[in-house]
């Protein structure tokens, strides 16, 4: 009998959170499956932090310039960088020989592709919105497969596209409704409205929730994710209204304690949502602000009935106590939409494409 050959995959993405965590809820389940697991990001970026200490991933630093799409001094030099990382990236691929590259996004991702080209190693990428981020539209030319998030998506890449969802992590479906409640101080006699999206782009919504609390404390008790340095010391001792700058370990319990949501439109976040079947007022990052993707993903969400959407433009304390409301007498609508397409956790499709890529693979070496 012949020796099992090692199965070896390089995992990448990074420059947010939101391109790495997808990959964190994969590498548990790669492990299990016998996966040797080797991460290919930059030496200051945000994936180093997340991915470096976990057991049984092998951490490899390389260079890579940030791709804008507006002007700056940097977009002269930062394409060299990425050449640079492109070489780093496929010498690292050259020494692990991996039977396949999967990548999130973000612009580290952009030499690891190209890397993975040179030496013919299969490529998967995964695009979390409808429309698709620069660095991902510079590498699916040489992907086999794109999961996607939202179905537009899939649609759009063709025969390369795949609707997979997003992966999860696990521990997010584990929360305890009372433990929500008790982390806040707050009772079972009123519901529980909850904030989440405690970025820089959340910094509006966060403003004009606070405005409206007079307006909304009378029904609803809120727990307030606000973002780091984002409290408001004024509010520190307001019945009924409970801010964090950040939840890690706590947060599946907060959204257990949650009985309605209110967010941004970030494509993790609304799979979070989906995947727990909470009612959410969704308030897009605006167009002139961004690239429009958070537009794109929550109408997607809207024509669906899976959630309801308030334009920044149309949000003043009145405006947004009055969408709560209307969100809170819908609920049973929207979760009723939100079970007939599944639990929204892309995992096991994820995992079904790079194990019949791998597959193919084996059969063509």
């Amino acid at each position: 009998m012949q020796p099992q050959k090692t199965k070896r995959i390089v995992m990448t993405g990074g420059g947010t959170a939101g391109h790495v965590t997808p990959n964190l809820a994969l590498i548990p389940h790669l492990r299990e499956a016998g996966w040797e697991i080797h991460y290919i990001g930059t030496k200051e970026g945000i994936e180093r932090g997340l991915v470096e200490p976990l057991k049984g991933v092998e951490y490899h630093a390389v260079r890579s310039g940030k791709l804008r799409r507006y002007f700056s001094v940097k977009n002269l030099s930062d394409p060299f960088r990425v050449l640079a990382g492109a070489w780093q990236a496929q010498r690292i691929i050259g020494e692990i020989k991996p039977k396949l590259v999967f990548a999130k996004g973000g612009f580290v991702s952009v030499p690891v592709a190209y890397g993975a080209w040179l030496h013919r190693v299969p490529l998967l990428l995964h695009e979390s919105d409808i429309t698709m981020g620069l660095a991902n539209k510079l590498c699916a030319p040489v992907a086999k497969v794109v999961c996607t998030t939202f179905p537009e998506a899939a649609k759009a890449m063709g025969k390369k596209g795949v609707c997979t969802g997003t992966p999860l992590r696990p521990e997010l479906m584990t929360g305890r409704r009372g433990e929500g409640l008790a982390l806040c101080g707050f009772s079972t006699d009123k519901p529980v409205l909850m904030m989440i999206g405690g970025s820089l782009g959340a910094a509006s919504v966060n403003a004009v929730l606070r405005e409206a609390l007079p307006l909304i404390t009378p029904r609803f008790q809120v727990l307030h994710i606000c973002g780091k340095g984002n409290l408001d010391a004024s509010l520190k001792d307001m019945p009924g209204y409970r801010q964090f700058e950040f939840l890690k370990e706590e947060l599946p319990n907060a959204y257990a304690a949650a009985d309605v949501l209110l967010s941004r439109a970030g494509s993790n976040t609304l799979s979070e949502i989906l995947a727990l079947h909470k009612p959410a007022l969704l308030v897009p990052y605006p167009a002139h602000a961004s690239r429009g993707d958070q537009i794109a993903n929550a109408h997607s969400m809207e024509r669906r009935n899976l959630c309801a959407v308030l334009p920044q433009e149309k949000l003043t304390p009145s405006t947004l106590a009055r969408a709560i409301d209307e969100l809170y007498e819908r609920r049973g609508e929207y979760i009723a939409a939100m079970e007939t397409i599944g639990n929204g956790d892309g995992t096991h499709d994820v995992l079904a494409q790079i194990a019949t890529v791998a597959d193919l693979e084996e059969k063509n070496t």
